[in-house]
């Protein structure tokens, strides 16, 4: 219904033939009203970091804000979910744990909830032969593994706390954490377009948390940006891993999710293990761009980073991701 319409029928409708032109003044202001308070980046796009509602909008969020504390709730437990709805394989490679399909997800997780499971991180593997190309396209599609599993808990789970994980090496035929160039560099402007767009359709699925694994550069604020223009920054967590270090340690995660690269490796955009410098700029920058979490991996041979962002990040809760996954 156009505007003039909905003035129209309005006046149509008015008991009292005197106060049309009140009515008609007030419908206008509240349509301009409306159209001005509509979320856009432009509006915010001097100071992003003033976005910090997600970081409490949800009941376990919330408890993450407190200092000084460890408790179960704050565990997170990783799921490898497959294309294969019927899969349960084991990981060799991470003793006791499995890639299982969709239908698997819901008979695995009824006990461990109802022991008082309260989140898990969500990460695709695909399987299919056709299910990499070189722009991971299936990342964000709406048949794949994680947004279906992200609509099958948030029915059977509804307390459930979901994260998901967000990159492209596990879609893409590479392996790498981005879009290539063709002398096989990354072009780190698509790449972060295209992880943010993933991360919308996580979050749009009914993702609580989404949480950009790649560290190219700008990602974090293409992401929040995307999500305040969607109007979903207000209840969306963003969690960035804001110091992750390249090195071998990745091994039996990559085994898992089976995003080993194809060839090179990601010295060029993961963290050089000395750099402590640049971790300290990462974690400001990741700050800034609007990260409601950040989180240091591996955390177990960074102590010094741990340290560095917690002086950094005093204000905001930070995640040793590594540690977590180290206790499977």
């Amino acid at each position: 219904m156009s505007f003039s319409h909905l003035v129209s029928d309005i006046a149509f409708r008015d008991p009292h033939p005197d106060d049309r032109s009140s009515q008609v003044s007030r419908t206008r202001s509240q349509v301009r009203s409306s159209a001005s308070t509509a979320p856009t980046s432009v509006s915010i796009s001097g100071d992003i970091s003033s976005q910090l509602h997600a970081g409490y909008s949800h009941p376990l969020s919330r408890s993450w804000q407190a200092e000084r504390q460890l408790t179960k709730e704050m565990l997170v437990y990783p799921l490898f979910i497959t294309d294969n709805p019927d899969e349960e394989t084991p990981i060799e490679s991470l003793p006791h744990q499995y890639r299982r399909g969709l239908n698997r997800i819901v008979p695995f997780l009824k006990p461990l909830v109802q022991k008082g499971l309260r989140s898990v991180i969500l990460f695709g593997v695909p399987l299919h032969p056709s299910a990499k190309d070189a722009l991971g396209t299936a990342a964000d599609d709406s048949t794949g593994p994680v947004i279906q599993t992200i609509r099958l808990l948030r029915s059977r789970f509804p307390q459930l706390y979901i994260v998901t994980d967000v990159c492209l090496c596990e879609y893409t035929s590479h392996g790498h954490c981005g879009i290539l160039r063709e002398d096989g560099t990354l072009d780190n402007a698509q790449s972060v377009d295209r992880i943010s767009d993933v991360a919308l359709a996580y979050a749009a699925a009914g993702a609580h948390c989404v949480a950009p694994s790649d560290m190219n550069d700008g990602r974090v604020r293409a992401i929040k940006l995307k999500l305040i223009e969607a109007g979903m920054a207000h209840r969306v967590l963003l969690m960035s891993y804001s110091a992750k270090f390249s090195g071998c340690l990745y091994g039996p995660f990559r085994d898992a999710a089976g995003s080993c690269p194809s060839f090179g490796d990601r010295r060029c955009y993961q963290l050089p293990p000395g750099g402590r410098g640049l971790a300290r700029r990462a974690i400001q920058r990741d700050m800034s761009e609007g990260a409601d979490i950040i989180m240091v991996k591996p955390a177990s041979n960074y102590l010094d980073i741990i340290r560095d962002a917690k002086e950094l990040a005093k204000d905001i809760p930070y995640v040793l991701i590594k540690l977590v996954v180290n206790m499977l």
